[in-house]
């Protein structure tokens, strides 16, 4: 019982070490979407992004395993279609672009849950504060790119934080804006020949 203890931690341990086939990978700026939404009084959802983002990992095919991955959001790349509500986003009483102008998210864990889904979990720092989260992950493709001489592996990641965490509680107990925030990240990542 022992024996089979051990042997299932040193399984749930190998996506976190590194392999020797593992390559590193950098997120495709052009290919990259940081989408989320958050309830407006109840009448619907108010949709934004951010617009700049850069980030990598390392990639091992074979076992399907990831490790190393970093992503740096510019939060004062935030949009969402609305001059005057973008300038408040901007503000104390949300992301607070001027004293915080970078959002950082850190893998500390991950688990393959089948050849193309599992989890992610990471630190994500937001306006000074950061707080674990689970990414819910599939992976769509991975490939020659068929322009450019490229190798892409293209992903889709979603989770929900709750704002409120990481000390962004403009609005919640009037029920103005919604607490919840659902994210949507579509990444398409392009191998390093040579990095490993």
């Amino acid at each position: 019982m022992k024996a089979h203890l051990l042997a299932a931690t040193l399984a749930a341990s190998l996506p976190l070490a590194a392999q020797a086939d593992e390559v590193r990978y950098e997120l495709d700026p052009s290919h990259m979407s940081i989408v989320f939404n958050a309830d407006h009084i109840g009448y619907g959802n108010t949709w934004g992004m951010f617009l700049k983002a850069s980030g990598s990992f390392m990639f091992d095919e074979e076992a399907l395993t990831v490790s190393d991955l970093k992503v740096e959001v510019d939060t004062d790349s935030v949009f969402s279609n609305h001059d005057r509500r973008d300038g408040h986003l901007r503000n104390a009483d949300f992301l607070d672009t001027g004293n915080f102008p970078v959002a950082t998210f850190v893998m500390t864990d991950n688990e393959k849950l089948s050849d193309t889904t599992g989890t992610i979990t990471g630190d994500l720092t937001l306006i000074g504060e950061t707080r674990p989260v689970t990414l819910d992950v599939t992976l769509n493709k991975i490939g020659p790119y068929p322009f450019g001489n490229n190798y892409v592996v293209g992903v889709t990641a979603s989770t929900t934080i709750k704002r409120s965490e990481w000390g962004m509680s403009y609005a919640v107990d009037n029920g103005l804006v919604g607490d919840e925030v659902p994210l949507i990240i579509e990444v398409e990542a392009i191998r390093q020949e040579g990095a490993s």
